[in-house]
């Protein structure tokens, strides 16, 4: 290959830190995930840590950061382009993930942990920790989820428009 092809795309190449896409997808997700815990707070007046890092729940994180990752590589490359046929194919994916195969599995740790539940108390299983329940997401989580990611998306092409 020409190696001007390799120390144009090197040069050229924003740093992490001004990296618009990359900081779309992060800021999505800290958002979607803090609007869990403060929603919690707001509704139990209780401080749960672990909502800014656990999976399920509205919104969807998962989706916030995968269309937030897609809508701004769209915003900055255009939809016309290979990295954002490549973001748009991993959103789907993330999201078909999130909606089935982990809701599911989800549904399926609530069936085993009353069967485990409702299990003597000498029973060998009736001291296993649950199994986590809340592992992915309703399809309105996820909408909810991918609304907030373009909107993040959108206003940080903004930010670096004006």
């Amino acid at each position: 290959m020409d190696e001007a092809v390799f120390t144009h795309a090197s040069s050229s190449s924003p740093s992490i830190v001004v990296n618009y896409p990359l900081l779309s997808a992060f800021v999505a997700f800290a958002v979607a995930q803090s609007t869990k815990f403060f929603s919690l707070w707001f509704k139990e007046r209780r401080c749960d840590l672990k909502q800014l890092i656990n999976s399920g729940g509205m919104p969807s994180s998962h989706s916030a950061t995968v269309t937030a990752l897609a809508a701004a590589i769209g915003f900055q490359d255009g939809v016309g382009g290979s990295v954002f046929a490549i973001a748009l194919v991993l959103a789907c994916i993330v999201i078909y993930d999130a909606t089935g195969v982990r809701l599911q599995a989800g549904r399926q740790a609530e069936v085993l942990n009353q069967i485990i539940y409702e299990l003597p108390a000498e029973h060998p299983l009736a001291e296993r920790i649950p199994l986590r329940e809340l592992l992915g997401h309703t399809p309105m989580q996820v909408l909810v989820g991918g609304i907030l990611g373009v909107i993040i998306a959108a206003i940080g092409y903004l930010i670096i428009v004006i």
